[in-house]
């Protein structure tokens, strides 16, 4: 037994994408057609004692059912462990399919890399999968809490990217000085280049500023009370320099800074952050488009949750599931394919450029790869535009997959990716997507793009908010 999906729009160049929304319904439909429908939880616990739960159905566990509720619950963990995160799962269900999970999240299976974050690097316990019969009344136990908007005082917000360290210098809410700096922090092995870059970046707005009150930063990764966990900035550095160099960085910046109030979180929680700050609005999901992809949440209720939004480790394209002549798009750092960071980054654009016939140097960074392509796309190339029509598509069907996890409302779209004529290019396709497909989505989720300045320095403004001044 197979599940056959027929997208309505074709991303123009990777026309082989099979979009996780529309795989995860026909294999729903497909079970609710059986009358066989059996009950599964997927429980997420993580050590602050919040516990995610998510209900769905399978196939009976047995025949030809089986491979496919592999496919199905192995995709699905996958992106429940980098959206809510958890370090304990329990699968109340057939326990087959929790003994198949643990075989795959291991230290041995193909999702190595998914278990070893999920244990000791992120939350310091070992991953573990357990089962339990199925329980319909199994819900989440989920906690919120305020972040930011405190606008008061002379500020400095930061953003740091894969490619860049962005920053903001701000007086009493408004942004006196905005500027970005071209770093190559991944492969660096010196924690000093770290501390140093960052510490320039802030010493370059603070001399904007007749004082320095409270600095807020965002970064990619996970930091709990400013504590590094993972983040990929750092990958370069041994295990020995992260634990005495890079786990208490931002201890040692803020000392350098007299010790004034200093903040730094996750980037995409910044980047909801940013995109509720923007829109004035709640139930927002904001998606950056840089080096790699970011993603954060603000709640209906206006509050961030415990969750990791880590979106660029999360799948949206099943193609594996079927039979391919070409290579399925892989995330180089976990090994995994059909995950976002290769659909919504400057990665995506670098990837698409030769199926579009654009000719640009492989061994040129891909920050100036995207730059290249986008004075293309000003000069009105139209191979520039089918790159960012790819994108456009690939969101559109990603909003839906994220609008089957989060409670949305809008969507904020923002980071360089979107700079120029591309953002308007991106959200027109998938808007197309959302109004052929998924209708009903169309009228309740709004996708937005920030104003020019925003989609560059959104973020840095509103880690400038984060920190509360006594």
């Amino acid at each position: 037994m197979n599940i056959e999906v027929k997208p309505k729009i074709t991303p123009p160049l990777d026309p082989e994408f099979l979009p996780a929304s529309l795989w995860n319904r026909a294999y729903r439909d497909a079970v609710e057609a059986t009358g066989q429908a059996e009950g599964l939880a997927l429980a997420l616990k993580r050590p602050s004692g919040s516990v995610s739960v998510y209900q769905t159905e399978v196939f009976p566990h047995i025949g030809e059912y089986k491979a496919l509720n592999e496919r199905y619950v192995e995709r699905l963990l996958k992106f429940l462990l980098w959206q809510k995160g958890g370090y304990h799962v329990t699968v109340a269900g057939d326990p087959a399919i929790a003994d198949y999970l643990r075989t795959v999240y291991s230290t041995t299976g193909d999702r190595k890399f998914d278990h070893e974050f999920m244990g000791t690097k992120v939350y310091g316990h070992p991953m573990t999968i357990v089962s339990q019969p199925y329980d319909p009344n199994l819900t989440s136990s989920e906690t919120g809490s305020a972040l930011g908007r405190h606008l008061d005082g002379c500020r400095i917000g930061f953003d740091l990217g894969g490619s860049d360290r962005k920053c903001s210098a701000v007086i009493d809410g408004e942004v006196v000085f905005t500027e970005e700096v071209v770093w190559d922090p991944y492969f660096e092995t010196d924690p000093e280049y770290h501390f140093q870059g960052i510490n320039d970046t802030l010493k370059r707005a603070a001399e904007k500023l007749p004082r320095v009150d409270a600095v807020g930063g965002s970064a990619a990764g996970v930091y709990v009370d400013n504590e590094v966990r993972v983040a990929s900035l750092f990958r370069g550095v041994s295990p020995d320099d992260f634990e005495k160099r890079v786990r208490r960085i931002f201890f040692d910046l803020q000392k350098a800074w007299d010790n004034i109030p200093f903040v730094v979180v996750n980037d995409g929680e910044v980047t909801a952050l940013a995109a509720s700050m923007s829109l004035e609005a709640n139930g927002v999901l904001g998606i950056s488009l840089g080096t790699s992809q970011a993603g954060g949440y603000v709640t209906p209720q206006g509050t961030i949750t415990d969750w990791l939004n880590e979106l660029a480790f999360a799948p949206v394209d099943y193609r594996q599931f079927t039979t391919t002549s070409g290579p399925i798009p892989t995330d180089e750092w976990s090994c995994d394919a059909g995950v976002g960071a290769q659909y919504f980054s400057q990665q995506a654009v670098a990837r698409l450029l030769p199926s579009a016939g654009i000719d640009i140097p492989a061994d040129m960074p891909f920050a100036e790869r995207l730059v290249e392509t986008q004075k293309l796309l000003a000069a009105g190339d139209s191979r520039a535009r089918q790159v960012f029509e790819t994108i456009g598509v690939y969101l559109g069907y990603a909003t839906a997959h994220y609008a089957d996890f989060y409670d949305l409302q809008h969507a904020l779209i923002l980071g360089r990716v979107t700079s120029g004529d591309a953002g308007d290019i991106i959200i027109a396709r998938a808007t197309d997507v959302l109004n052929a497909e998924f209708p009903e989505l169309a009228k309740s989720v709004q996708l937005h793009l920030p104003d020019e300045k925003s989609k560059r320095h959104g973020q840095a403004v509103a880690a400038a908010s984060l920190p509360s001044i006594g």
